[in-house]
């Protein structure tokens, strides 16, 4: 087993290297022609490419990190964490793009309390999650974050004022390359989510959501405290 772990280790890594120059040099290229001096038809062509770069970098890059976990390539070291820190990071990773779309973005910052997660991996796993909000809240909307605590559990709720999920499609979400109805024309793979709660899991926690069409979504994060 450990022979096996181990050569599908290297597999996955010889994946990841292989497939990274040959993206990053589709993307420079296509970058380079966009700064020509083009028609309307052919830079519309040249923006096509360089978006469908981007989403198979995303594609690549996602289902190696699916992998790694599922295979336990990579062992989530869960600890004892402070989750201010956490939710500072995410304000400032996605700030600049709630701000680009017109969306008001609300992190708390007196959550002063601990629970017991991977710090990196928790930060990818809430991300995914904050990510999809932004994207899916239309300009002029609302994401926040907000935090409680119960006695074995501490929740953040990542909250938006998007489309909101069918009844129907809240138990698929979670599922690999899964795009709801309404939102299979934006950008995206569709494996934030599954990556989100495997992480999650493996932290001894779990995801819930709760969504009403028209009036938004509010994903639940609970991990351990």
């Amino acid at each position: 087993l450990e022979a096996d772990r181990q050569a599908l280790k290297e597999t996955i890594g010889d994946i990841s290297h292989q497939t990274k120059t040959p993206i990053a040099n589709m993307l420079l290229y296509t970058q380079l022609l966009q700064e020509q001096e083009l028609s309307p038809e052919v830079r519309d062509l040249a923006v096509q490419i360089n978006m469908q770069g981007e989403k198979l970098d995303q594609l690549i890059q996602a289902l190696v990190k699916v992998s790694r976990l599922e295979t336990g390539v990579i062992a989530l070291s869960p600890e004892q964490s402070e989750v201010i820190p956490l939710l500072e990071e995410l304000e400032r990773s996605y700030a600049p793009s709630a701000q680009a779309k017109g969306i008001i973005l609300y992190v708390p910052g007196d959550a002063a309390f601990s629970a017991c997660f991977d710090p990196k991996w928790t930060a990818e796993a809430l991300g995914n999650i904050l990510d999809n909000a932004i994207k899916y809240t239309p300009p002029g909307g609302q994401v926040s974050v907000s935090c409680q605590k119960y006695e074995l559990f501490c929740r953040i709720d990542v909250s938006d004022t998007g489309p909101g999920i069918p009844e129907e499609e809240q138990a698929n979400i979670f599922q690999r390359f899964y795009r709801g109805r309404q939102v299979r024309q934006a950008d995206g793979v569709g494996i934030g989510l599954y990556l989100s709660r495997q992480i999650i899991a493996g932290e001894g926690g779990y995801v819930k959501v709760q969504s009403t069409p028209g009036r938004g979504s509010t994903f639940s994060v609970f991990l351990p405290v």
